[in-house]
C-alpha cells in the first residue's frame, strides 16, 4: 500500500473526527481520531483536524484520506465546525433520559470508543461537555471531548451523525419552547 494511500485513509478520518464533542477536561480528552472509510482505516492527531478546521490547511495524510474518499474539503471542513445550538442544562437531562439513550445509541454506531464499551456514556459526556460554554456543539469538539485517549470514527455515516445532532437540537428546541410557553401560561399564586 503506497503512501497515498494512507495519506488519502488519514484525510478521511480527519474529516470524520471533527463532528465529535470537545472535552473540557484536557488530561482526558481525545489526542487521535481513529478514522474510517470503506475499508480505509487511518488515525489521525486531533490537531491536525483542527489546523484543518480552522485555516482549511490540510495535511499529507488528510489530503490524501480525502481524495481518496472523493471528498470535498470545504464540504467536510463545513461539517465539522458547523455548531447545533442546543442548550447544555436541557441537552444533559435529555441524555439521561430513555429517549436520549436511544438517541446516544444512534450516534454511538458513528462515534464510539476504541474498545466498543461504554460508547453511550462517553459520547453523552462529550457532547455534553462541548455544550457547556456556548450552548454549542460541533462535531471537532466533540471529538476533542471525547472521555477517552482515541475515539474512532466511520466516516461513511459522519454526514448521519451530524444530521441527528440537528434533529436532537430540533427536537429539544421545540420542547424547550413548548414548556416555556406552558410555564408561561400557568399563573401560580404569589406568596
Amino acid at each position: 500500500m503506497g503512501r497515498s494511500f494512507f495519506l488519502g485513509r488519514w484525510t478521511l478520518f480527519l474529516a470524520a473526527g471533527v463532528g465529535i464533542v470537545v472535552y473540557s477536561n484536557a488530561a482526558a480528552a481525545a489526542e487521535k481520531v481513529v478514522l474510517k472509510y470503506s475499508a480505509i482505516r487511518m488515525t489521525l492527531p486531533v490537531s491536525e483536524l483542527e489546523i484543518f478546521a480552522e485555516t482549511g490547511k490540510m495535511s499529507p495524510g488528510l489530503e490524501m484520506l480525502l481524495g481518496k474518499a472523493k471528498k470535498d474539503p470545504e464540504a467536510v471542513r463545513r461539517s465539522l465546525t458547523r455548531p447545533v445550538k442546543v442548550s447544555q442544562s436541557f441537552l444533559d437531562r435529555t441524555l439521561n433520559s430513555k429517549v436520549g439513550e436511544i438517541i446516544l445509541d444512534e450516534v454511538g454506531q458513528v462515534i464510539r470508543t476504541p474498545s466498543g464499551n461504554a460508547n453511550r456514556e462517553a459520547l453523552r459526556e462529550a457532547l455534553v461537555l462541548s455544550a457547556t460554554n456556548d450552548n454549542e456543539i460541533t462535531l471537532l469538539e466533540a471529538m476533542k471531548n471525547y472521555p477517552t485517549p482515541e475515539v474512532n470514527v466511520e466516516g461513511d455515516r459522519l454526514v448521519e451523525a451530524y444530521g441527528k445532532l440537528v434533529a436532537l437540537s430540533e427536537q429539544l428546541g421545540g420542547v424547550s419552547e413548548r414548556l416555556q410557553d406552558i410555564l408561561n401560561k400557568i399563573r401560580l399564586p404569589r406568596l
